[in-house]
């Protein structure tokens, strides 16, 4: 049987590469924390917008899909769901929610990981089926070549070793974040790595891993997710997470894996989250008109952006304010603008 026991990670020796994203990630939580305690008011904003993308993002890479508008009518709680697509969106946003406003009261338990399971099939069907239960049948990670067939890449644990590998990874994390031997950038992609090779569910293990990756960084102070959506970071690079993943596996049922791949894979996306913080609560912090926010939001641009992009780059303003000034910086000739309706995006004029 796998054993789990992170405490053997104090011992571990990582790269300098994996130090010094832990390093930047640092650094850059504790510059924000202070901007976040003084003005939470002025990224409100960010909040609601990265509760959409999370909750679209997650379920896209598993093929779960609606559109724009119910979307975001299902994330504001403003429409009933329609179909299974939609109903496991909206499980997916309470599940989401639940985390944002009560993390500190979500203890790593395979208890509470099941009523987040459950939570998240409780608008759907599958509820009665496997909602909050794991898995009674083995299940496989596969996937499908250029020819269409299926081929098998990875076995997780066996349905009756499922229940005791959970509740070993559960309290082997507690442990060693109580004991604080062990930095918690390392432990969170090493729990989320062993979560995805156990597999312990028929359906949603993908999306419970990247709720409970926020949950934990939520539990040990890294809030960064609570602003920048994780899990588009996640979609966007797809193939790049599966490549990590993948090769952090093998030799993992005898307890040979090298996770680095994964570890490098969580590290580079979390810093990227801080980095992108880092440059909005810069153009939210400057007090100044919505012209010059908007103006220092482009500034940052290459290539073609929508009106959606800068919306999203200052949550401080409405979205009147931001047609305005883009309309004045058009005028201006700081940027062109091509195309119109919903294929209407611009470019700047100074590169």
């Amino acid at each position: 049987m796998r054993n789990f026991d992170y405490r053997k990670l104090k011992d571990a020796m990582w790269s300098s590469e994996i130090v010094n994203y832990i390093a930047q990630i640092r650094l850059m939580q504790g510059r924000q924390d202070m901007y976040l305690q003084r003005k939470p008011a002025e990224l409100k904003r960010l909040v609601e917008i990265a509760k959409i993308q999370s909750t679209e993002a997650s379920n896209a890479i598993e093929g779960i899909r609606t559109t724009n508008t119910r979307l975001k009518q299902i994330v504001a709680e403003k429409t009933t769901p329609r179909g299974r697509d939609e109903e496991e969106i909206a499980g997916y946003r309470d599940v989401l929610s639940l985390i944002h406003e009560n993390y500190e009261h979500i203890p790593l338990t395979p208890n509470y990981i099941l009523q987040l399971h459950h939570i998240l099939y409780s608008h759907s069907a599958k509820s009665l089926a496997f909602g909050g239960k794991f898995k009674s049948v083995q299940n496989y990670i596969t996937a499908t070549d250029a020819e269409g067939h299926s081929v098998m890449l990875f076995t997780p644990l066996a349905p009756y070793e499922t229940p005791g590998a959970i509740e070993r990874i559960c309290s082997s994390f507690t442990e060693a974040i109580a004991n604080g031997e062990v930095d918690p950038l390392i432990l969170i992609p090493i729990f989320i790595h062993d979560f995805l090779c156990i597999h312990p569910f028929l359906d949603g293990n993908g999306r419970m891993s990247r709720l409970l990756t926020t949950l934990l960084l939520y539990r040990c102070g890294f809030y960064v997710g609570k602003y920048i959506s994780l899990e588009t970071k996640i979609a966007k690079h797809k193939d790049l997470y599966y490549d990590a993943l993948a090769a952090s596996q093998n030799g993992w049922h005898e307890g040979r894996e090298d996770a680095t791949p994964f570890i490098k894979y969580l590290l580079t996306t979390f810093l990227s989250a801080y980095q992108d913080l880092e440059k909005r609560i810069n153009i939210v912090s400057d007090n100044t008109t919505a012209v010059e926010m908007v103006r220092q939001a482009i500034s940052g641009k290459i290539g073609k952006f929508k009106k959606c992009d800068i919306i999203e780059l200052c949550p401080s303003l409405s979205q009147s304010s931001v047609e305005k000034s883009l309309k004045e910086l058009t005028e201006r000739d700081e940027i062109t603008m091509h195309g119109t309706g919903r294929g209407t995006f611009y470019t700047r004029n100074d590169l």
